[in-house]
């Protein structure tokens, strides 16, 4: 090869690496955050102290409950005057797996002042969700939602993940796409949920 063709090549290749690069950076391919190594124990003691209606979802940690809307409308009216975060996953979702670190250590860390509910929404398999918590648990349930119909009501989005807030008062802010950091989650729970 001759050295012109020898350097257009070498500049092919430069060429190709850095639009590799570019086009990985712009996929906004989300770091994830290690999900925690705790059991449901661990979890439900860090928890301790909570308020009867937080203890009562705690005690129900890592569960993917049935009953669709009027069970989780019935869960929302039970914490009425509770600020609530409604995370809707899948467990077949990457941005929702991704995800799961912050919401594991901001569902502990709030988890005495803040109710935390999940939406499991569009597993076609409740089993793959139970199978999907088994290795990463989490300290609140989530409501089978395999039609999607759920999570649609409560969020507005056939998006996955959307994140709900709900304010003492009720009122409502929707968050579409996954939170990548424990800040901005918690940034968000304090500005939404609590008003703070």
């Amino acid at each position: 090869m001759t050295p012109k063709r020898l350097s257009i090549a070498a500049a092919t290749l430069a060429l190709a690496v850095l639009l590799v690069v570019g086009l990985l950076q712009l996929s906004g391919s989300p770091a994830t955050v290690a999900p925690l190594e705790l059991t449901g124990a661990q979890m439900r003691e860090r928890l301790k102290g909570s308020s009867p209606q937080l203890a009562a979802l705690h005690a129900q940690a890592n569960e993917i409950l049935s009953g669709g809307l009027p069970a989780l409308s019935a869960r929302l009216a039970a914490l009425r005057g509770t600020p609530v975060v409604i995370n809707k996953w899948a467990s077949w979702c990457v941005p929702c797996r991704a995800e799961l670190g912050v919401f594991q250590r901001v569902s502990i860390s709030q988890g005495r002042s803040v109710a935390f509910v999940g939406i499991d929404s569009g597993d076609a398999k409740r089993s793959d969700a139970v199978d999907f918590l088994r290795s990463h648990p989490v300290s609140y349930p989530s409501y089978y939602d395999r039609s999607e119909q759920m999570g649609l009501a409560v969020s507005d989005s056939t998006l996955t993940p959307v994140t709900v807030f709900y304010d003492r008062s009720g009122h409502k802010f929707i968050y579409d796409g996954p939170f990548v950091s424990v800040a901005k989650l918690e940034e968000d729970v304090k500005r939404y949920a609590l008003n703070g």
